[in-house]
């Protein structure tokens, strides 16, 4: 099942986490230094909010575990704004290095300090580096154990690092023995047969924005909801420089210095709003557990977890 629509409301999203975090400058000895690093995550998410106050526009942000715990208040700020807070795992570890235990540990413990310190219950999850591929498939059925309801990790493109090109790259429902969850790919469009990441991040940095654009506008006249998304250390040029390969050099600091005045623009072409709120189905599917969560006795959330999986 796969949703198409002619409502030109879009999801847009931004994954939070520290410009030293991303994957492409990962090491074993640098995540050792992440507390020594400088920290700039707080400063650059409130730009954000403040930037989308001014475009009256609504968001959700993929918040990882391991900022929530050093900055709860930025995290308190995205809910109080009227923003969807999800999750982007804890560790910032991709899944390709993770064993199933390993990976459903760091699920569920993002997904418990956000909902401790927010207050309200997270159903989105979007994995470090969109690292849910064609080998890592079985973490779908574990989100799903995990109380997820929506995933925005399979990004259906041929890339060095991530990607499923044979992937749907609509919206879709995947089920699962213990349930459903809707996949939210990021946007791709086709051209000459070859599929093209137009989603955000690096790609919206390195297109020409009239170029870019254009390929948005043709996914909206498909009828599909776009899937937008960036980082907060996007819209900090002046950030510390990681040392790493050319590309990887390249791909994180190109035209850092024209993102801001892209999203404005970006902000102004297109009506963007949550995915929770974008989506339907998976607008129906948070209430409907919301009101499940209301109407059943308090559990603690291991115990939440263990009735879903027996069917309780």
């Amino acid at each position: 099942m796969t949703i198409a629509r002619t409502s030109s409301i879009h999801c847009l999203s931004f994954d939070v986490e520290e410009h030293f975090q991303v994957s492409a400058f990962w090491s074993k000895a640098r995540r050792q230094q992440w507390d020594k690093y400088e920290s700039r995550v707080e400063n650059n998410t409130r730009k954000l909010i403040e930037l989308l106050a001014q475009h009256n526009t609504k968001a959700t942000f993929f918040v990882l575990g391991w900022v929530a715990e050093r900055c709860p208040e930025i995290v308190r700020s995205i809910a109080a704004q009227g923003h969807e807070v999800a999750s982007h795992g804890y560790g910032h570890e991709l899944i390709t290095d993770q064993t199933p235990g390993m990976f459903r540990d760091d699920v569920r413990k993002a997904k418990g300090i956000l909902e401790d310190i927010c207050g309200k219950r997270v159903y989105g999850y979007r994995a470090p580096s969109f690292s849910i591929t064609k080998d890592t498939k079985w973490a779908i059925p574990l989100l799903i154990e995990e109380g997820y309801l929506y995933d925005s990790s399979i990004f259906p493109v041929l890339h060095d690092r991530y990607g499923m090109p044979d992937a749907t790259p609509t919206i879709h429902l995947l089920r699962g023995e213990s349930g459903c969850i809707w996949e939210v790919p990021p946007s791709t469009t086709s051209i000459l047969g070859i599929r093209l990441p137009v989603a955000g991040g690096g790609y919206f940095r390195l297109f020409p924005y009239p170029i870019l654009r254009q390929l948005l506008k043709r996914i909206e006249r498909a009828g599909h909801p776009l899937v937008m998304y960036l980082h907060p250390w996007e819209l900090d040029p002046n950030q510390p420089k990681m040392q790493g390969s050319y590309l990887s050099m390249f791909r994180h600091y190109i035209n850092l210095h024209k993102t801001e005045d892209r999203l404005r623009s970006l902000l102004e072409d297109f009506s963007f709003t949550s995915i929770r709120e974008a989506l339907e189905p998976v607008s129906q599917a948070c209430a409907r557990a919301e009101m499940e969560w209301s109407q059943a006795k308090p559990l603690a959330l291991e115990d939440h977890i263990e009735s879903m999986r027996l069917g309780i």
